[in-house]
């Protein structure tokens, strides 16, 4: 059993190497450009299914709180799931316009929706991400393996942050980091001094 322990995290330690170099520059785009945004007054907004999801919840709560210092909150919220509105939509390629349903009730143009996913081929997020651009909103996503349709539907103002792997645990694992990177990006540019 210890093998296999030490196997995951020799796994995950070599994902997350190969995707230092490739990842850091996309990174820093992507933490511009929510940054740009939050200093034009509009917000982030976060989304991810399944094991996605507890990582978009985390990277909104520590731009609404903090990520390592006391400061004042930026506005970022999360889409959640919704047990009565997957029940209100009729059937399955209704269920896939949830986020879609939620975003295009509160964003706004300019707005920045961050969407995470270790399955480029979602329906749910690819729902979304047509629903925030059809909002003007730009899109950050967090994907892995190929891209997949995500990344055909990004335009050349929004950043895709791939990462080079097919393993979706792994490509989680270094999601979670990223949303970090970007957390502290973000806050050490506005709040230097705290």
């Amino acid at each position: 059993m210890q093998e296999l322990i030490k196997q995951s995290f020799t796994e995950s330690i070599h994902t997350k190497i190969a995707a230092l170099d490739v990842l850091a520059p996309i990174i820093e785009t992507a933490a511009m450009t929510m940054l740009n945004a939050l200093l034009a007054e509009k917000k982030i907004i976060c989304c991810g299914e399944s094991f996605s999801h507890p990582i978009s919840l985390i990277l909104a709560n520590a731009l609404n709180y903090k990520l390592e210092h006391e400061r004042p909150g930026l506005p970022a919220i999360t889409l959640c799931p919704d047990p009565m509105l997957s029940s209100m939509l009729s059937d399955e390629d209704q269920a896939t316009q949830q986020f879609a349903i939620q975003l295009r009730a509160i964003a706004q143009a300019g707005d920045v929706l961050v969407i995470i996913s270790s399955h480029p081929n979602s329906p749910t997020a690819l729902r979304t991400i047509e629903a925030a651009l059809s909002k003007d909103m730009l899109v950050v996503a967090l994907t892995g393996s190929d891209g997949g349709e995500i990344a055909g539907l990004l335009g050349p103002n929004d950043v895709e942050i791939r990462v080079p792997s097919d393993i979706p645990i792994r490509i989680n694992e270094v999601h979670q980091l990223v949303t970090h990177s970007i957390c502290d990006a973000i806050e050490k540019t506005l709040f230097p001094g705290m």
